[in-house]
């Protein structure tokens, strides 16, 4: 009787465990089917900074590191020619908080799916960007077999792996190309380009978009292209939250 039992209690772990790993997977298959777009294009932009990095002389372990650690692409693009011009430490802390800012306010609309996930709440944080919040806040229905915190790290895990193997990449090949290649660092500007294009057009309110480029402009010409993001930086977030405060008050 003992035995038939403890028969019976390893074929129930088996069968779960068996379960389990079938869920996961298509949890895994799911996730990777929505996530493909994003991972393509991570991997050829973050293919680009890993080549600017090689370039500015810094190997593709750093290109790994700092898409493991810092994980924001736009800074890291950015990071890339601080490091070759030996900008002020102040100023890259700065220019880091004020261009990863944003995504605080992401993280408030997740704050309760990501704690479902547990131990992987960090992860979830660190690796909340622009496009994965966009994909997230897109997919209106989860499968009733799975569950939407697993997919939601796998989401997330897959864009991450395909940024450090397209830095990676790049960083690789910045060794066997010519230092003369120039233009490559010109790919995160056409994102962004392409970005802000396409949120103006989406937009009602084309205030911000205005104040940012004129306050950009500005300081660009009155400090030069060395001294002029974090000024314009902070002016400009200034401007937007006291236009923010108008806003509320004429409401």
């Amino acid at each position: 009787m003992k035995i038939m039992k403890k028969y019976m209690k390893v074929c129930f772990e088996q069968n779960k465990k068996a379960y389990n790993i079938s869920i996961m997977k298509k949890e895994m298959k799911f996730a990777f089917v929505k996530t493909s777009p994003i991972m393509v294009s991570y991997f050829f932009v973050s293919c680009a900074y890993g080549l600017v990095m090689a370039q500015g002389g810094f190997g593709w372990v750093w290109s790994m590191l700092c898409s493991m650690f810092i994980y924001t692409g736009a800074f890291q693009m950015v990071l890339a020619s601080f490091f070759a011009s030996g900008v002020a430490f102040v100023t890259v802390i700065f220019t880091c908080v004020f261009m990863a800012a944003r995504q605080i306010f992401y993280g408030l609309t997740y704050v309760e799916d990501f704690k479902k996930t547990g131990k992987k709440l960090p992860y979830m944080i660190h690796t909340l960007t622009d496009e994965t919040y966009a994909l997230l806040n897109s997919i209106t229905e989860y499968p009733k077999d799975m569950k939407k915190e697993n997919i939601q790290f796998y989401i997330q895990l897959f864009s991450q792996l395909s940024w450090i193997a397209g830095s990676v990449s790049g960083g690789l090949a910045g060794n066997l190309i010519p230092s003369s290649v120039t233009g490559i660092d010109y790919a995160l500007t056409a994102l962004f380009i392409t970005i802000v294009v396409d949120q103006y057009r989406n937009a009602s309110n084309h205030q911000p978009a205005l104040i940012g480029g004129i306050c950009s402009v500005f300081f660009l010409i009155t400090l030069g292209s060395d001294a002029f993001l974090l000024p314009s930086l902070l002016v400009t977030s200034g401007l937007l939250m006291l236009f923010a405060k108008k806003q509320e008050v004429n409401v």
